[in-house]
């Protein structure tokens, strides 16, 4: 079997993850339409598996494009903006969205007992076939709901990503008290979230909340609408709900106002996703 035949089998196998029940904590993507999207924050490390379509991702320091056959790993929380190009045979764009978790994490950095490899970028295209055999024994897993076994082979993974030079993927970073807040608003984007929350949660008075967010030249307000509205962007890739239900389920009652928030926020109106 040539290299291409092996990898056209591999991205048909890893497509039945767009229809596996038991594929818990990753998202397929899928849209009809070419769109893009301006300073795409993600939060934390991941990797996606490109199956249909193309994809463009831009940062101040990076350019990548990427087609079946290669693996888009992010090493460490970034902006980016990007744009998907559905397939222009079958009309759609198609990729899994795999978070490498805080256990599989936590496990590679058990396992690794040796220097620490240099960080790397931010971003990175791989090739997929180098790492099947790995990824087939991940999707073995979670089609048998294995979630144990599922976490050994993303930590395999994350092992395998720091010997080709990824190493931030092995690093612990503190994260500031902005990426605390962000991270608490997007576990509950519905709620009504004041500044006694954070101040409750985090366990700081309102005064040091706010003198440390002036130091990190951030404002909780806008902290507040960038989870929200990154919450809906996963809701809109990753569902077929009505665009008000999204609007709801991140804390907008009025559908208008999120549509404005939303365009301002990504360049990109909701409805151009194309899922809903």
């Amino acid at each position: 079997m040539d290299a291409a035949t092996s990898t056209t089998t591999l991205l048909a196998q890893l497509a039945t993850l767009a229809s596996c029940q038991r594929a818990e904590g990753y998202a397929c993507i899928t849209a009809r339409r070419e769109h893009g999207a301006s300073s795409v924050e993600v939060p934390r490390p991941q990797f996606a598996i490109l199956l249909q379509g193309r994809k463009q991702v831009r940062t101040a320091q990076q350019t990548l494009e990427l087609a079946p056959g290669d693996l888009f790993l992010v090493t460490r929380r970034c902006r980016f903006d990007v744009v998907n190009i559905p397939d222009p045979h079958s009309g759609i764009y198609l990729s899994a969205i795999v978070p490498l978790c805080d256990e599989a994490l936590a496990a590679a950095r058990t396992l690794w007992n040796e220097p620490l490899p240099d960080a790397g970028l931010a971003l990175a295209r791989l090739p997929l076939a180098d790492h099947g055999a790995t990824l087939l024994q991940w999707r073995q897993a979670l089609e048998q709901g294995h979630y144990t076994e599922a976490r050994l082979a993303l930590a395999a993974l994350v092992v395998a990503f720091c010997r080709r030079g990824h190493g931030s993927l092995l690093a612990a970073p503190e994260p500031g008290l902005g990426e605390r807040i962000r991270d608490l608003v997007a576990a509950q984007p519905e709620r009504d979230w004041q500044s006694r929350d954070f101040e409750d949660q985090l366990g700081i008075s309102g005064a040091t909340l706010r003198r440390r967010l002036a130091s990190e030249q951030l404002s909780l307000r806008e902290l507040i609408v960038d989870a929200r509205l990154a919450h809906a962007m996963q809701l809109l890739y990753t569902t077929q709900l009505p665009l008000k239900t999204v609007a709801a389920r991140v804390g907008y009652r009025s559908l208008g106002s999120f549509n404005k928030r939303f365009a301002s926020r990504y360049g990109l109106e909701p409805a151009a996703i194309g899922n809903s």
